[in-house]
Protein backbone atom coordinates (compact mmCIF):
# COMPACT_ATOMS: atom_id res chain seq x y z
CA UNK A 1 0.00 0.00 0.00
CA UNK A 2 1.65 3.21 -1.53
CA UNK A 3 -0.35 5.43 1.07
CA UNK A 4 -2.53 4.87 4.38
CA UNK A 5 -4.04 6.26 7.34
CA UNK A 6 -4.83 4.12 9.86
CA UNK A 7 -6.20 5.40 13.06
CA UNK A 8 -6.02 3.37 16.66
CA UNK A 9 -8.67 4.51 19.61
CA UNK A 10 -7.64 2.62 23.37
CA UNK A 11 -9.37 3.10 26.65
CA UNK A 12 -8.48 -0.45 27.94
CA UNK A 13 -6.63 1.40 31.43
CA UNK A 14 -6.77 4.40 33.16
CA UNK A 15 -5.49 6.38 30.49
CA UNK A 16 -7.07 7.35 27.09
CA UNK A 17 -5.19 7.54 23.86
CA UNK A 18 -5.62 7.65 20.01
CA UNK A 19 -2.78 7.40 17.55
CA UNK A 20 -3.13 8.13 13.37
CA UNK A 21 -0.65 6.62 11.80
CA UNK A 22 0.36 7.93 8.18
CA UNK A 23 2.54 6.27 5.75
CA UNK A 24 3.72 7.95 2.23
CA UNK A 25 6.12 7.24 -0.02
CA UNK A 26 7.44 3.74 2.13
CA UNK A 27 7.77 5.90 4.79
CA UNK A 28 5.55 6.10 8.13
CA UNK A 29 4.94 8.12 11.13
CA UNK A 30 2.91 8.36 13.94
CA UNK A 31 0.91 11.18 15.51
CA UNK A 32 -0.44 10.55 19.09
CA UNK A 33 -2.53 11.78 22.27
CA UNK A 34 -2.31 10.24 25.54
CA UNK A 35 -4.09 11.29 28.89
CA UNK A 36 -4.54 10.21 32.16
CA UNK A 37 -8.28 10.44 32.04
CA UNK A 38 -9.87 7.65 34.74
CA UNK A 39 -14.15 7.54 34.32
CA UNK A 40 -13.61 10.28 31.43
CA UNK A 41 -13.06 8.54 28.78
CA UNK A 42 -16.34 8.68 26.66
CA UNK A 43 -16.08 12.35 26.87
CA UNK A 44 -12.29 12.52 25.91
CA UNK A 45 -11.32 10.05 22.79
CA UNK A 46 -14.14 11.44 19.64
CA UNK A 47 -11.88 14.92 20.62
CA UNK A 48 -8.43 13.71 20.31
CA UNK A 49 -9.49 11.55 17.06
CA UNK A 50 -10.54 15.29 15.75
CA UNK A 51 -7.78 16.63 16.45
CA UNK A 52 -5.67 14.18 15.11
CA UNK A 53 -7.51 14.52 11.24
CA UNK A 54 -7.15 18.20 11.87
CA UNK A 55 -3.36 18.09 12.70
CA UNK A 56 -3.26 15.66 9.43
CA UNK A 57 -5.34 17.82 7.47
CA UNK A 58 -7.31 14.98 6.37
CA UNK A 59 -11.18 14.09 6.55
CA UNK A 60 -12.25 10.96 8.48
CA UNK A 61 -13.31 9.70 5.18
CA UNK A 62 -9.46 9.21 4.14
CA UNK A 63 -9.21 6.67 6.79
CA UNK A 64 -7.75 3.48 5.44
CA UNK A 65 -8.59 1.26 8.68
CA UNK A 66 -9.72 1.82 12.32
CA UNK A 67 -8.00 -0.17 14.98
CA UNK A 68 -8.64 -0.27 19.16
CA UNK A 69 -7.15 -2.06 22.27
CA UNK A 70 -9.42 -4.65 22.46
CA UNK A 71 -8.60 -6.11 25.75
CA UNK A 72 -7.51 -7.53 28.37
CA UNK A 73 -8.29 -4.27 30.63
CA UNK A 74 -11.16 -2.27 31.80
CA UNK A 75 -14.58 -3.87 30.33
CA UNK A 76 -16.18 -0.33 30.78
CA UNK A 77 -13.40 0.77 28.72
CA UNK A 78 -12.64 -1.62 26.30
CA UNK A 79 -16.59 -1.16 24.91
CA UNK A 80 -15.79 2.19 24.95
CA UNK A 81 -13.13 2.12 22.46
CA UNK A 82 -14.79 -1.04 20.90
CA UNK A 83 -17.89 0.58 19.89
CA UNK A 84 -16.74 4.07 18.78
CA UNK A 85 -14.14 2.11 16.24
CA UNK A 86 -17.22 0.16 15.09
CA UNK A 87 -18.90 2.77 14.34
CA UNK A 88 -16.71 4.43 12.66
CA UNK A 89 -15.56 1.73 10.63
CA UNK A 90 -18.75 0.53 9.56
CA UNK A 91 -19.40 4.24 8.33
CA UNK A 92 -16.61 4.50 6.61
CA UNK A 93 -16.69 1.33 5.36
CA UNK A 94 -12.78 0.32 6.13
CA UNK A 95 -11.55 -2.95 8.26
CA UNK A 96 -11.15 -2.93 11.68
CA UNK A 97 -8.58 -4.60 13.77
CA UNK A 98 -8.44 -5.76 17.55
CA UNK A 99 -4.86 -5.51 19.02
CA UNK A 100 -3.78 -6.61 22.27
CA UNK A 101 -3.14 -4.40 25.11
CA UNK A 102 -0.54 -6.68 26.45
CA UNK A 103 1.35 -6.93 23.37
CA UNK A 104 1.19 -3.02 22.70
CA UNK A 105 2.46 -2.71 26.33
CA UNK A 106 5.38 -5.03 25.33
CA UNK A 107 5.95 -3.02 22.04
CA UNK A 108 6.05 0.10 24.41
CA UNK A 109 8.46 -1.38 26.60
CA UNK A 110 10.79 -2.76 24.26
CA UNK A 111 11.02 0.04 22.26
CA UNK A 112 11.24 2.73 25.20
CA UNK A 113 13.79 0.29 27.20
CA UNK A 114 15.17 -2.07 24.77
CA UNK A 115 13.97 -4.90 27.13
CA UNK A 116 14.29 -8.17 24.92
CA UNK A 117 12.25 -10.45 27.58
CA UNK A 118 9.32 -9.00 28.60
CA UNK A 119 6.26 -9.84 31.21
CA UNK A 120 3.53 -7.93 31.00
CA UNK A 121 0.89 -7.48 33.53
CA UNK A 122 -2.45 -5.47 34.12
CA UNK A 123 -4.32 -5.58 37.18
CA UNK A 124 -7.73 -7.17 36.81
CA UNK A 125 -8.86 -6.32 40.12
CA UNK A 126 -10.80 -9.02 42.15
CA UNK A 127 -7.04 -10.38 43.12
CA UNK A 128 -6.10 -10.81 39.32
CA UNK A 129 -3.82 -9.86 36.81
CA UNK A 130 -3.89 -10.08 33.06
CA UNK A 131 -0.80 -11.46 31.83
CA UNK A 132 1.43 -12.71 29.15
CA UNK A 133 5.55 -13.49 28.30
CA UNK A 134 6.46 -11.63 25.50
CA UNK A 135 10.56 -11.94 23.35
CA UNK A 136 10.75 -8.79 21.49
CA UNK A 137 13.69 -8.07 18.82
CA UNK A 138 13.64 -5.49 16.36
CA UNK A 139 10.23 -4.64 16.84
CA UNK A 140 8.87 -8.05 16.58
CA UNK A 141 7.22 -9.47 19.15
CA UNK A 142 6.58 -13.21 20.11
CA UNK A 143 3.98 -14.12 22.43
CA UNK A 144 5.73 -17.10 25.08
CA UNK A 145 2.80 -17.78 27.15
CA UNK A 146 -1.17 -17.53 26.23
CA UNK A 147 -2.52 -13.97 27.72
CA UNK A 148 -4.39 -15.79 30.77
CA UNK A 149 -6.39 -13.95 34.06
CA UNK A 150 -4.99 -15.84 37.02
CA UNK A 151 -3.87 -15.16 40.71
CA UNK A 152 -0.27 -13.31 41.14
CA UNK A 153 0.60 -16.48 43.31
CA UNK A 154 -0.22 -19.12 40.33
CA UNK A 155 1.36 -17.28 37.98
CA UNK A 156 4.52 -19.07 36.21
CA UNK A 157 7.11 -17.89 33.94
CA UNK A 158 8.53 -19.45 30.55
CA UNK A 159 11.81 -21.91 31.94
CA UNK A 160 14.03 -20.63 28.85
CA UNK A 161 15.10 -17.47 30.35
CA UNK A 162 15.68 -16.14 33.77
CA UNK A 163 16.28 -11.94 32.74
CA UNK A 164 12.70 -11.51 32.65
CA UNK A 165 10.97 -7.52 33.19
CA UNK A 166 7.67 -7.11 34.24
CA UNK A 167 5.58 -3.93 33.21
CA UNK A 168 2.12 -3.03 33.87
CA UNK A 169 -0.54 -1.92 36.65
CA UNK A 170 -0.27 -5.98 37.56
CA UNK A 171 2.84 -5.11 39.47
CA UNK A 172 1.27 -3.30 41.76
CA UNK A 173 0.63 -6.63 43.40
CA UNK A 174 4.71 -7.64 43.32
CA UNK A 175 4.71 -9.10 46.82
CA UNK A 176 2.01 -12.02 45.79
CA UNK A 177 3.77 -13.24 43.04
CA UNK A 178 5.51 -16.47 44.01
CA UNK A 179 9.37 -16.23 44.96
CA UNK A 180 10.61 -18.13 41.95
CA UNK A 181 8.80 -15.64 39.22
CA UNK A 182 10.23 -12.42 41.73
CA UNK A 183 13.69 -14.00 41.30
CA UNK A 184 13.58 -14.04 37.54
CA UNK A 185 12.59 -10.99 37.11
CA UNK A 186 15.31 -7.92 37.39
CA UNK A 187 13.14 -5.34 37.09
CA UNK A 188 9.32 -4.51 37.31
CA UNK A 189 7.57 -1.34 36.39
CA UNK A 190 3.98 -0.08 36.94
CA UNK A 191 3.35 2.77 35.80
CA UNK A 192 3.32 1.69 31.49
CA UNK A 193 -0.20 1.76 30.47
CA UNK A 194 -1.14 0.54 26.91
CA UNK A 195 -1.54 3.15 24.24
CA UNK A 196 -3.27 3.89 21.01
CA UNK A 197 0.43 4.51 19.24
CA UNK A 198 2.25 1.21 19.96
CA UNK A 199 -1.32 -0.21 18.55
CA UNK A 200 -0.99 1.34 15.65
CA UNK A 201 1.97 0.37 14.79
CA UNK A 202 0.58 -3.19 15.56
CA UNK A 203 -1.99 -2.94 12.95
CA UNK A 204 0.03 -1.56 10.19
CA UNK A 205 1.49 -4.98 10.60
CA UNK A 206 -1.76 -7.02 10.68
CA UNK A 207 -3.12 -5.25 8.11
CA UNK A 208 -0.05 -6.18 5.48
CA UNK A 209 -0.62 -9.24 6.67
CA UNK A 210 -4.17 -9.25 5.63
CA UNK A 211 -5.62 -9.48 8.91
CA UNK A 212 -8.34 -6.87 9.02
CA UNK A 213 -12.35 -7.54 9.77
CA UNK A 214 -15.64 -6.81 9.29
CA UNK A 215 -16.67 -3.73 11.20
CA UNK A 216 -19.11 -6.13 13.46
CA UNK A 217 -16.30 -9.59 13.93
CA UNK A 218 -14.33 -7.26 15.76
CA UNK A 219 -14.83 -7.72 19.49
CA UNK A 220 -13.38 -7.12 22.95
CA UNK A 221 -11.31 -10.11 24.76
CA UNK A 222 -12.19 -9.75 28.09
CA UNK A 223 -10.78 -13.27 28.82
CA UNK A 224 -13.15 -12.93 31.83
CA UNK A 225 -16.11 -15.23 31.02
CA UNK A 226 -18.19 -13.63 33.52
CA UNK A 227 -17.38 -9.85 32.96
CA UNK A 228 -19.73 -8.91 35.85
CA UNK A 229 -19.11 -9.34 39.28
CA UNK A 230 -20.87 -9.80 42.16
CA UNK A 231 -19.63 -9.60 45.92
CA UNK A 232 -20.20 -13.33 47.55
CA UNK A 233 -23.27 -13.43 49.89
Amino acid sequence: MSSLYLLALDASSSACSAALLRQAGGQRDCLARYEMTPRAHTKRLMPMVDELLADAGIAPQALNAIAFGRGPGSFTGLRIAAGAAQGLAFGLDCPLLGISTLEALALQAHRRYHFRHVVTALDARMGEVYAATWHCLNDTLSLQSDEVVIAPGAFRLPADETDWVGVGSGFSLWDEFAVGVQASMSQHLTDLEPRAEEMAWLAARDLDAGLGQAAHAAQPVYLRNNVAWKKPA
